[in-house]
This record gives C-alpha cells, structure tokens and sequence, in this order.
C-alpha cells in the first residue's frame, strides 16, 4: 500500500557491527596461528610436557574411564567420573590465583609456569582428599621430576659476557669509560629463565663498544653474590638483578633494597629496564665513544637518575 513504508535501508553503522563481530573472534585465531609454531617447539621439550602432564594428573585420573570407576565421589548421582562440589571449588579457587599472579607476568613462559605451579600445588590438595596415599605418590612425582629435569637454558643470540669469581672484578676494571650492565642470575631461578630472551634481546639492540652486557652464575659462585650482596636464598626476591657499572663502580640496581635489607618489587620487562637505566641515552653516548676511539678522553660516567642506594651497596668487598 501507498502508505506503508518499506524496509530502512542499511545505514553504515548497522554494517559496521557484523564486521566488528568478524574482526573479534578472527584476531585471537591469527594470533594463535601465528604463534603456534614457537607454542610447539616449547612444548615439544620434555620439561614442559611432563610439567603439563603432572599438572593435568587429577584431570586425566578423574575424567578417564578406566581410572574414575574405582574412584569415591560426593556427588548425589554417584557418578565418579565427574567433579563433585568441593572439588569444583578448590579448581575455581586455582584459576583465580592464576589469574592474580599472571597479571604481573609479561612472558608466555611465565604464565605457563604459573598454572604448571599453582595446578600442581590443587592436585596435592585433590589427590590427598581423594587418597592419602594418591597424595603421597603424586608428591613423590614431583620430587623426582624437580631433582631430575630442569627448566631449559636460552640458547638464543645474545651479545653477552659470561663472567667468573675471578673475571668480573678484572674485566669491569679494564677500560673505565665501558659501560657495564651486568645481570647476577641462578639457573634453578624460574625468573632468571624468564629474563633470559628478554635480557639476550636488549642486548642485541643495545651492545657496542662502549656499551656492554655481562651475566654471572651466583647460584655457582657463591663469592660473588656475597661481593655484590645479592641473595641467593630460595626464597629471595632479588633474582635476576641487574647492576649498572660506570668507571668501575656500582651506579645503580634493580631491584633495589631498602633499609631493612630486602628487595623491592619490580617488573623485568624490556619497556622497564630501558626506562629505568635509561639505556637509549647510554646507547648514543656509547657511540660516540665507539667513533672517536682512544681520542677521547676519559670523563666522569654520567649515570640515569636512580632513587639512593644504601650506603655501602656500591662498593665491592676488597
């Protein structure tokens, strides 16, 4: 009829939706394409596929036949190849402690490590509510494989310096006007292999002539952490630290210690250290010392402006 009206025409906004939709759900696909080839060759090492099965082990006992069947349960229909209420609790209560603790984490090797951690910890739980003789083996699992296998090491590039008890003393006292960053790492440290792509990258992009990256094992040489008063205790938080040296001597660290002697917190993230050690300015000021050679003169180190450190933190022991 001449006085209905047909059909609104498509106004640009009503199509822009739909393509928003499309554009959702398709960039989290690419992104997970994208990094699937790195995701296997990190699961692909048998550290991280025995980590992942014994923090899987509740899940596969109590979701496979074979296995279920002989397991008690608490739930009203008697099924025991199915979560009852207190089990669904203590599995909600660990993904939001993954969640809290992944918020700070900046690699994916961090994230992972954290739920390898923290389901490890609700499958003791588990197992032991279930059998405390379950509970018993699954611990004796995991003491095995921490004494057995270790996390992988980077074998990346990287235009670093591995320094002993005997060598970081001679070498920071070489050349006075060579920057040093040196960081003071363990291997059983979860965080120091973290920073290690992280560290290996900055010094791609950051090393020259008078701008050089150093690393040193305190976990092996005891002596130097007790030198450059970094902790090596389980338990401590001052692993990685990082160390910037000018003329020789200790300018500043991350992270810092306050008064009473213990480390405050901060992020290893590639944005943080070049900030804080204000590694652009370092860069060009290196360069520049790198052109003109042995020419220049030796200057006073111009260091990044760091809060104080405790009187005493910069001097080594003799």
């Amino acid at each position: 009829m001449a006085g209905e009206a047909g059909p609104d025409p498509p106004t640009p906004e009503s199509g822009e939706h739909p393509r928003a939709q499309k554009m959702a759900v398709l960039a989290p696909l690419i992104a997970l394409v994208y990094s699937v080839p790195r995701l296997s060759r990190w699961l692909a090492r048998p550290y991280y596929l025995l980590s992942a099965l014994l923090s899987a082990a509740f899940l596969l006992v109590r979701k496979l036949p074979p296995l279920c069947h002989t397991l008690p349960t608490q739930r009203e229909d008697g099924n025991p190849c199915d979560f009852d209420w207190r089990e669904v609790e203590i599995l909600m209560f660990l993904s939001a402690i993954v969640m809290m603790k992944n918020r700070r984490s900046i690699t994916v090797e961090q994230h992972i490590g954290n739920i390898f951690m923290f389901s490890k910890v609700a499958n003791v739980l588990l197992f032991f509510r279930l059998d405390i003789r379950m509970g018993l083996l699954y611990i004796t699992l995991c003491i095995v494989f921490l004494m057995t296998c270790k996390p992988p090491l980077y074998m990346g590039p990287e235009y670093i310096k591995y320094f002993s008890d005997k060598t970081i003393d001679e070498e920071l006292e070489r050349d006075k006007r060579v920057t040093w960053i040196v960081e003071f790492f363990a291997n059983w440290s979860s965080d120091c292999q973290s920073f290690a792509p992280i560290y290996a990258d900055l010094s791609l992009k950051y090393n020259c002539t008078g701008l050089n990256f150093g690393k040193v094992d305190v976990g092996r040489y005891t002596d130097v952490s007790t030198r450059y008063k970094v902790s090596t205790s389980p338990l401590t938080k001052q692993l990685p630290t990082l160390i910037l040296f000018q003329g020789g001597k200790e300018v500043m660290r991350r992270p810092q210690i306050d008064k009473k002697g213990r480390a405050v917190s901060w992020t290893f993230s590639e944005e943080n250290v070049i900030r804080e050690f204000s590694l652009n300015e370092l860069y060009q000021r290196a360069k520049k010392l790198s052109k003109a050679g042995d020419s220049i003169p030796e200057e006073q180190p111009v260091a990044p402006t760091p809060t104080a450190v405790p009187e005493g933190e910069s001097k080594k022991n003799k």
